[in-house]
């Protein structure tokens, strides 16, 4: 129920509209004490901007433990990029790299995870939705695509671990995603709902092996995707079957599990009913993107405060952020540039 310093979360985690907070939106802070706030381009100007907006953030919400997340994957998914930050290769260009020279890979790999967290920290934000460990699947909708870092599960779980720890040396969380595996689906859960109907043998076998190899790490991000073979009715995000048994179970993570993006086609609904139904299921917290302050306030109403198993969870958290080792990011950009390039 609390943040790291002792102020009562509320269990969910919101956007905000623009590069600056209004007064409405302190005041729904202030009242709702949000876990977190996740940052889009449209929040992010340069540096100095994004560091302040942080900081009025934690200042309403009235502690300086309330995470700030955002999606900073490289590639196509980075919310920050060029003039003010670096411009990163895809997921795909490690796994490239990892066909022709292992050990290359996986230090580029933690490279770029250490130069995010870098250019992170140094603005205020402590939490980074990625890596990916989705997997690439032949038919399966773009949605994925380079995001993903291979098709073969050994590959996903091992480059997803050296990023993962590139975050983690920074002092930024990693959130793993989008469990238990969003890859084979054939359709965007951002525009529809996916339905997998792989078996379940092949879903543990390939899908979720990554997740189960980093099921240690801090936090993972739900996919709005149904699987048959666990549950024909409800996506991963509300279905207690697929949380319990599943990723609790099956893949044995218990760390911090938070929804993917409540307002998503793929679900259905009020934004109540869509918060109730994540909770439910088991998500520690939800998570609301698009900065709507109507939809946001419902959220927030539905969500109330985190119960004290997740809260536990959040204090685990909060316990790995901070510490930085050393770092020289001009070696690290000089080493991501021809991957990009590449992409």
């Amino acid at each position: 129920m609390l943040h790291g310093d002792g102020v009562t979360a509320g269990a969910f985690i919101t956007g905000c509209a623009g590069p600056a907070l209004d007064r409405d939106e302190r005041a729904f802070f202030a009242d709702s004490r949000p876990a977190g706030l996740i940052l889009f381009s449209r929040n992010c100007v340069d540096p100095r901007q994004v560091a302040d907006l942080c900081a009025a953030f934690r200042e309403a919400v009235g502690t300086q433990d309330a995470l700030v997340l955002i999606d900073q994957e490289g590639g196509r998914v980075q919310r920050l990029r060029p003039p003010h930050w670096t411009d990163l290769p895809p997921a795909a260009a490690f796994g490239r790299l990892y066909d022709i020279d292992a050990d290359r890979a996986l230090d580029a790999a933690r490279q770029c995870g250490r130069l995010i967290a870098h250019e992170l920290s140094d603005i205020g934000i402590t939490m980074c939705c990625a890596p990916v460990l989705d997997l690439q699947v032949a038919g399966s909708h773009a949605v994925i695509g380079d995001r993903a870092f291979a098709a073969d599960p050994s590959v996903v779980a091992v480059l997803g671990r050296a990023f993962a720890e590139g975050l983690l040396a920074g002092g930024v969380l990693p959130v793993i995603k989008h469990i238990p595996g969003h890859g084979r689906a054939t359709a965007d859960s951002h525009e529809r709902l996916p339905v997998v109907e792989a078996a379940r043998e092949q879903l543990e076998r390939e899908d979720m092996a990554p997740f189960i190899a980093l099921a240690d790490l801090p936090a993972a991000m739900t996919a709005h995707v149904v699987y048959t073979a666990f549950d024909a009715r409800c996506c991963a995000t509300t279905s207690l079957r697929v949380v319990e048994q599943v990723i609790r179970g099956s893949i044995g993570f218990d760390g911090l599990l938070m929804s993917d993006d409540l307002s998503m086609k793929a679900l259905t609904g009020s934004y109540r009913e869509r918060t109730d139904a994540a909770l439910l299921a088991g998500c520690d917290v939800v998570l609301h993107c698009n900065g709507n302050l109507a939809e946001m306030r419902e959220v927030a109403a539905a969500a109330g405060v985190m119960s004290a198993a997740s809260s536990l969870r959040l204090a685990r958290c909060h316990a790995l952020l901070g510490a930085r080792h050393p770092f020289d990011p001009a070696a690290a950009r000089a080493l991501l540039a021809p991957l990009r390039a590449q992409s």
